[in-house]
């Protein structure tokens, strides 16, 4: 049955879509010299964070580049390469999950750095890991629907201050086993920016259409993964369980309500881990081979993990190529989208 989850977009396309590299390589390796003491008293082996998760390294920013610096960062290159007038930006969305201070916006950072129009109406979508996709999702909307022209979505995420934080208090002589693995998440994630630029279709017949998607809700998993800038808890297995619970879900809907996304070229998915792309693919029948990697020498970027994927992965989708987002963000909310490139 189609309803409040299945949409559909008639006249939105992508013009352009960034990624910006955090500067400074952090490799596991270097988690592991950290934690030497801990694991040792443990009986725990380093390594995992390669081996387990696939994570070889993550980046960093400097301590001087803000979270709103790395979205205006990869702002400013969407700007560019779509090639349009800034002052026909009529949306602003900044995605981020890090963020410095509660109030104001990250969002007024982000415009106030890129210059764009007091016309331009901004603000932040928060919602874990898939804030960005909500925002591509609402940003057609309002294309479609005539209130703006063009759109820019960005965000700004990094992992380093919780990366020391959460190394600092592993290495207490009274952590336990149970605290490593509570928060070892936190040691797969990584830093970056992406910036996305949408406009409309009759404008621009050589972008690529967002179709329309599916999403559901898990709401029942919302404890599994709770975290701050300093730190976070995950129920790993728990929240991969579930995780590929409500994925399945989504994806048997897409299909019940005309998606046909079992033979798409490109698969974009949410980058976690070896294990969760291994038994994601499995789970919905994909190709593994169609589905290109970012997280074994960037991690987890959250929210800037799909666009990543998809800017650095776009110079091998051709015209007229099949592209399958797939998101998820703890909670657990998650959300399949198609694009014809």
């Amino acid at each position: 049955m189609q309803g409040n989850t299945t949409f559909r977009h008639q006249g939105t396309v992508i013009l352009s879509v960034e990624a910006a590299d955090a500067p400074i390589v952090v490799p596991s390796s270097q988690f592991d010299e950290a934690l030497s003491a801990t694991y040792e008293r443990l009986g725990l082996r380093p390594g995992l964070l390669e081996e387990v998760a696939g994570v070889i390294e993550r980046r960093w920013w400097p301590e001087d580049v803000s979270y709103a610096d790395a979205a205006a960062l990869a702002g400013e290159r969407a700007i560019q390469v779509a090639g349009i007038d800034r002052s026909e930006i009529g949306l602003l969305i900044d995605t981020s999950v890090c963020r410095s201070h509660l109030e104001p916006s990250a969002a007024v950072d982000v415009h106030r750095q890129l210059s764009l129009a007091s016309s331009c109406l901004n603000f932040d979508l928060a919602n874990a890991c898939l804030g960005f996709v909500n925002a591509m999702h609402l940003a057609a909307t309002m294309i479609d629907g005539g209130q703006i022209r063009y759109a820019l979505i960005v965000d700004g995420e990094g992992s380093r201050a919780l990366q020391e934080a959460t190394l600092a208090r592993l290495a207490r002589p009274e952590t336990t086993v149970a605290d490593v693995f509570a928060e070892f998440a936190s040691l797969t994630l990584g830093s970056g920016g992406a910036a996305m630029v949408l406009g409309p279709a009759d404008a621009h017949p050589d972008g690529h259409r967002l179709v329309g998607g599916e999403s559901r809700a898990g709401t029942e998993f919302n404890d599994l993964c709770v975290g701050s800038i300093d730190h976070m808890r995950t129920d790993t297995k728990a929240l991969l369980e579930a995780g590929l619970q409500v994925a399945d879900a989504t994806w048997i809907a897409a299909r019940d309500n005309g998606w046909d996304w079992g033979t798409a070229d490109h698969y974009i998915l949410h980058q976690i881990s070896s294990v969760h792309t291994q038994l994601m693919c499995k789970q919905i029948g994909i190709d593994p081979e169609r589905a290109p990697l970012t997280f074994p020498p960037r991690g987890n970027i959250g929210p800037a993990s799909i666009p990543t994927t998809l800017a650095l992965h776009q110079d091998q989708i051709r015209p007229g190529d099949t592209v399958v987002i797939g998101g998820i963000g703890s909670g657990i909310n998650t959300l399949g989208s198609e694009i014809r490139w």
